[in-house]
């Protein structure tokens, strides 16, 4: 059993938790479990959240943990069936978190649906910046996409694709920034595109594994990357070429985004000047392996990410350049 089937069986539809008559976890206590998902799911999570004001740990925790919840949904479920029924369930969570949400004029909605430590430990959250129900149900739509689309025609379709799957996450971290101006949410958009696009160039082989193919079949028709070669894992000149072109797309789009991180308040800049940096090196070592992430799968050592984020604070005190 995997470890999200792990967390399925304590916290999912069908668990004692839900099935049962205990009352729902203490608003403590589901944060505490937030936290324990946020800091336990990816590695360099905790040097990023040692950068984050302490005020707003907590915050991202929880949004964190949301996220994680819908990616493992989409990723971590056996049959596209079963996954999209999760997800259906996990929407009717959300929904049910913001049925409940204090209304004016009551200190408590009205909704009395159980919910999951994350939605639990979210209420607050959303309260205390407004976060809006779109952007995570846009999420949970990009997931519910993976099980449906398993490649993509156009970049065009894949840009939209990103707005979902990734431009909502930037979006709320605006809002936990106090920071949502329609210039910030272009820039917000540009940064998470470019990085939802490094990932999949960093991770050809892996999604095709999955049978997910997010190379636009356009963009392969256009350097004369064959469905054969594609089936066939084939590197050579063509694939080459395709990559570099799609690699330099997504550093424009990542550069495009840089202006924000001035713009974000104190600390915070740090943060998002790392993401969009470690975006931008792993770009770098897509190029470094000549393309060839059939391969190789490019990744940013902890060595190396370390020295990313000395060099975001560097940037942030003024003492290197942009």
């Amino acid at each position: 059993m995997t470890v999200f089937e792990h967390e399925l069986a304590a916290w999912g539809p069908d668990s004692a938790y839900f099935e049962g008559t205990d009352a729902p976890v203490s608003l403590s206590e589901a944060q505490a479990y937030c936290r324990r998902v946020a800091l336990g799911h990816y590695e360099n999570f905790p040097v990023v959240s040692w950068v984050l004001p302490r005020e707003l740990r907590t915050h991202f925790f929880n949004v964190y943990a949301f996220c994680r919840w819908a990616d493992d949904l989409g990723d971590e479920i056996e049959g596209a069936e079963r996954s999209l029924a999760l997800l259906s369930w996990w929407r009717s969570q959300l929904e049910a978190c913001y049925a409940g949400l204090p209304q004016a004029g009551q200190e408590h909605g009205s909704e009395t649906v159980k919910l999951h430590p994350v939605f639990i430990a979210l209420m607050p959250t959303i309260v205390e910046f407004d976060l809006p129900q779109q952007a995570f149900d846009d999420l949970i739509q990009a997931f519910e996409q993976d099980q449906r689309v398993q490649e993509y025609e156009t970049f065009a379709q894949l840009l939209e694709y990103c707005q979902r799957s990734a431009n909502p996450v930037g979006r709320l971290v605006l809002h936990l920034c106090r920071s949502v101006t329609e210039e910030n949410l272009a820039w917000s958009d540009s940064i998470c595109t470019g990085l939802q696009l490094a990932n999949f160039w960093q991770d050809v082989a892996r999604d095709y594994e999955i049978g997910r193919i997010y190379l636009p079949a356009e963009d392969r028709h256009q350097f004369g990357y064959s469905r054969e070669q594609l089936e066939n894992r084939e590197f050579n000149p063509a694939f080459q070429c395709l990559l570099a072109f799609e690699v330099e797309r997504a550093r424009k789009y990542l550069r495009d985004g840089l202006p924000l991180v001035a713009r974000l308040p104190g600390r915070l800049q740090v943060d998002i000047d790392l993401f969009a940096r470690g975006g931008l090196r792993i770009l770098d070592h897509v190029e470094g392996v000549q393309f060839n992430v059939w391969k190789t799968r490019p990744v940013v050592s902890k060595g190396e990410f370390f020295g990313l984020l000395m060099q975001s604070l560097a940037r942030r005190w003024g003492l290197l350049g942009r």
